[in-house]
Order: structure tokens, then sequence, then C-alpha cells
């Protein structure tokens, strides 16, 4: 563990503070950043190392720099990203000694650290683990800022790497706690020198720091007036009435408003607002089928000015194909075929990913030709290298391939471990070969089809379902009640005050949208798009969520991809590019 204090930065070459405004001359930043083990420290995740930077006034004060010992093995992908391994470890100090230590360097400070969530909460985890009182940090984040500031104009986006280019740091985030806590220094100095002119003198105001809006903006705050205070979904058009935009909200005349003052970052927004002549909105019962209807409308008008959700029918599958020899293939649609399927995948590139994970570990056939039971060609490349099983020239009994094909399909549809156990053994000879880059590229084929099975396992729990109807204890104190049909919402609507709960729920399922059945083997998207049923999943694993009626199965496999997001494919808050 070190701590030394640092002669004055290359603050120096930059505006001074007295330019940025005080007191943020006054402020002492305890700039922070964290190594793990995994993305969830909830999960059972490890520090494997603490780096800090303390700053005053463009002056770096002191720096704080340990390995934590995490009395558990580091998995090989961590080992690739870091480039910590299990022996740098061994002699370290464990968080129970390391965390006071850093409380001590940080007091008095504001915490600051790029994406904070992420290791502002692994201390505090760990501080509660330890029964260890949090100190009350004020905490900056320099993502959250940097989105408030900086523009595609200025990088591609707000990663710390991207970042440290654009301000010119003089360190390069490597993964290192120590080294990422020195350029995000240099981060936050550049994105105060950038606000400093726009009038940001305090800590406060750094915090609350949004772009101005235009005085055009402002002028149409007026199109807000007419909407409810209720939930709902809201259309911005222009003034042929073309879609530009639409969102949802639990207030929409309240957010409609957000749009037209200094509470809206977003640059593009501003360009749309310019455009726009009329905002919208239709009504919705409850905030989840504000978010369904927002999906499907954006499905249906593609807006210009909407990033995400605009192309749900733009997905690829992984397909295990009903035939007398089975195998692999890629397709944008499911059919009623009988076949097994993997995804939705986003984009082809990560289907590709998952395809090859699967491909290294079974040795399926991968040509294309249609063969009978006893086909007789020529074995390819891949049998001669010992990747193919070779049906095409009696290479295997079709018992054999058969067995092979059922261990294949479990792996799909409930336990992904031998493609774990495959891909992790070969990270972990590679890794101590220390072949990084290739590791690397294993590493990422895992996290893809791990999270391709934990996602198709969800989604088909709903899916399967013919009626599914619950019930959730609202903020404001009513009930809440959703019809799912197949993973599509069917009806919402929440139980009046004094009324009979048994008599709205019958008559709103009588209501409810008719959702045909699709068949005794749906894909995993039968009936919705797949973030729609996701929409609707996420509510289901609420709080104070009550099963009114299930018509069906609405279960996971216990041993099925989910036990092993947290540690192959965790959360992008995890997987920093920087």
């Amino acid at each position: 563990m070190t701590v030394s204090a640092s002669s004055p930065s290359r603050w120096e070459t930059q505006r001074s503070f007295d330019e940025l405004g005080r007191p943020l001359q006054d402020v002492t930043f305890c700039v922070v950043d964290l190594e793990t083990t995994g993305g969830s420290a909830k999960a059972g995740s490890m520090i494997t190392e603490v780096g800090a930077v303390k700053v005053r006034g463009g002056v770096v004060l002191g720096e704080f720099q340990t390995l934590v010992n995490p009395h558990t093995q580091i998995p090989a992908f961590i080992a690739v990203l870091t480039g910590i391994s299990n022996s740098m470890v061994t002699d370290a100090p464990a968080i129970e000694s390391v965390l006071p230590a850093f409380l001590e360097f940080a007091a008095g400070s504001v915490l600051v650290a790029h994406n904070a969530p992420f290791d502002v909460g692994f201390l505090q985890h760990f501080a509660e683990q330890q029964g260890r009182a949090w100190p009350a940090f004020e905490v900056v984040d320099t993502a959250v800022l940097a989105r408030r500031i900086i523009t595609r104009v200025d990088a591609p986006n707000c990663k710390l790497s991207s970042l440290a280019r654009l301000f010119a740091s003089t360190t390069t985030p490597n993964h290192r706690a120590l080294s990422d806590a020195r350029a995000t220094v240099d981060v936050l100095h550049g994105l105060m020198e950038r606000v400093g002119a726009q009038g940001v003198h305090t800590l406060e105001e750094l915090k609350t720091f949004s772009a101005r809006v235009s005085p055009a903006q402002r002028k149409k705050r007026h199109l807000a007036d007419g909407l409810p205070h209720a939930p709902g979904v809201y259309l911005f058009k222009d003034a042929a009435e073309r879609v530009l935009y639409i969102g949802t909200s639990k207030d929409l005349r309240r957010r409609v408003r957000t749009y037209f003052t200094a509470s809206e970052t977003r640059s593009r927004m501003g360009e749309m607002v310019r455009l726009a002549s009329e905002v919208a909105s239709i009504t919705c019962a409850t905030p989840l089928e504000a978010e369904v209807r927002e999906l499907r409308l954006i499905a249906e008008h593609k807006p210009p000015y909407n990033r995400r959700s605009r192309f749900p029918e733009k997905v690829t599958f992984i397909k295990l194909t009903r035939e007398v020899w089975p195998r692999l293939s890629l397709v944008k649609k499911i059919k009623d075929d009988g076949a097994d399927y993997l995804g939705p995948f986003s984009s082809r590139a990560m289907a590709e990913k998952s395809l090859t994970a699967l491909h290294e570990t079974f040795p399926v056939r991968q040509c294309t030709h249609t063969m009978g039971r006893a086909p007789r060609r020529t074995a390819c490349v891949l049998a001669e290298m010992g990747r193919c099983l070779s049906p095409c020239d009696g290479g295997v009994d079709h018992h054999t391939y058969a067995a092979m094909v059922r261990q294949l399909r479990e792996t799909l549809l409930q336990r992904p471990d031998e493609v774990v156990e495959v891909v992790n053994a070969k990270m972990a000879t590679l890794a101590e070969e220390e072949r990084f880059e290739e590791a690397g590229v294993h590493r990422d084929r895992l996290a893809s089809f791990v999270r391709a099975a934990a996602r198709t396992q969800r989604l088909s729990s709903l899916t399967r379902c013919r009626e599914l109807v619950a019930a959730r204890l609202e903020d404001d104190g009513r009930w809440a009640v959703h019809v799912v049909r197949y993973g599509r919402l069917a009806a919402a609507g929440v139980i009046p005050s004094g009324a009979d709960a048994h008599l709205f729920v019958d008559q709103l399922r009588l209501a409810a949208e008719t959702v045909l059945d699709p068949g005794e083997t749906p894909g995993p998207i039968p009936a919705a798009a797949a973030e729609e049923t996701e929409r609707i999943l996420r509510w289901l694993e609420s709080p104070s969520l009550r099963l009114v009626d299930v018509e069906g199965e609405w279960t996971c496999p216990v041993g099925g991809a989910a036990r092993d997001l947290a540690r192959y494919a965790p959360p992008a808050d995890f997987v920093r590019a920087d």
C-alpha cells in the first residue's frame, strides 16, 4: 500500500481555477478507481485494487494505491482485462485493512469517479459488511458530467479512454486503478475548464450543470400546456405531423416541460425541439403500459430522434435446425418449425460470437448441405481438424451424433455449463501463456453466449404462459393490475378506491387483447418484441408484486445461464472500455 505526495499536475498548462470560478478551488476532491473480480459486490465480486488521487486547486495533494487480496481466484477474463493475476495479490492486504486506510485518506473530500455507482457502490458494500459507518461523502460522477458537456464533435463517446484523449491526459487509462484515477483527475479538470466560462462557480453548480437551452427552445414551452399530469406517452411532431421523437413519463406535462428548460442536456433534443410544432399524448393507466406503448409506437413510426428500439425486427437468432443431421445457423426470424432458437441478438456480430463459442464446444456440422440419413460426401477441413464429427462421410453414426445434439439443445435451453467450462479453460490456458489478446476474444464470445442464453431462458419462461395476471401496490397506495398473454401486455388498469378488486380483475381480463396461441413449441418472442417482454419481466420481478393467476408455467431452469451473468457477462457499467 502506498500513499505519496505529488508535485503540481499538468493543470498549470490549462486554465487556472480562478478562471473556473470559486469556491471550486477550495474543494478537495478524492478521485478513486477500483479493479474487481466481477460486476456486482452483492453477487460476491471482490476488490483487487484501489487507486486514488487527492487534489485541490489543481494541485495533487497525495496518492493512494494498493492491491487487495480478494481471497478468491481471479477469473481468467478479469486477469486478461486488468493484467492483475492471482500471484500478484497473494501477499496484498485484505479489504478489511485497506478500506479504513482509504477512508482516512479520503476523509473530508468530495469523492469523484468515472461511473461512480460502480466504484462507490463497491466501497459502500464492504463498509456495510464490516459494520463500518459510511461517511457522508458528496459524489461527482465524471461520466454523468461529461454526458452533459461533451458533444459527439468533441469525442465519439464518454468513455474514460475517449475523454482522456480529448483532454490530452498525461496518463493513459489501462484498467489499473491508480492510472485510471490519474486519468480521471485530468478529465475532471478538463470538464471544469469547459463549464467555467458558462458561469459554474461552485460545487453545487458543477453537480447540477446542464447545457443551456436556446431562446428558441424556451419559446416553445406552450407546447406542454395542454398535456395532463398523468402517466403516458408523448409524441413530438413537426409541421407536417411527422413523428420526430417518442417518450414516456409518469407525468406527461412535467416531463415535456423539461425539453424547454436547462434540465434537457442532449444536443440532438435541442435540434428536435426546434423542428417540433406539436406534442401529442396518449394517457395510460400505468407506467408499464406507457413503456410498452412507447416501444410499439417507436417500432411503428421509427422517429429519427429516437436512438433505441426503432428496429426491433433487425435482430438475429441462432437456430438449432430440425434435420436428420442438425446444425446451427443464423436466422432473422423465428418459424413454427419445431426448431430451437437462441436469442434474439441485437447484432449479427454478437450472434456470430456466440455461434463460435458453441461450435468450439460442440462439433456439429457447419456445412449447409441437405443430407439424408446415409450421406456420401467428402469430409471437410473442419473434420480433419477434429472440429466436426463428419456425418457427411460416415465418420459418426446417427445415434452418437443425436446424443451430442441433445447435449447442445440442453445447453441452449437449460444449462450452459459445457460451453462455460470449455471456453473458460481455454481462457485460463491462454492467460497463463500471456496470450491475453486471444484470451480476450474467447472472453467476448463467452460473454455473448451467456447473455443470450440467459435472455432466451427469461423470455421463454414468460412466453410459455397463456395468461398471467399480476398486481402491484403503487406509490399512491392503489393497485396496478396487468394481464400478460404469451409475453405480451394485453391489458392494464388501476383498481379504483373502494371498488371490488375481484370484479375489476375479471372485467379487465374480459376486455384484454386477444393474443393467439403460438403453438406447442413457441420461440422466445412469439407474441411481442423481446424488449417488451423484458420490460414486463422487470415489472413482475419488482417488490410488492402479487400474482393473481397464472395459466401455464412461469419458471426458469435452476442451473440456467442467469447464474453465470455476473461472472462472465457483467453489465455494461462494469466492462468499461477505458
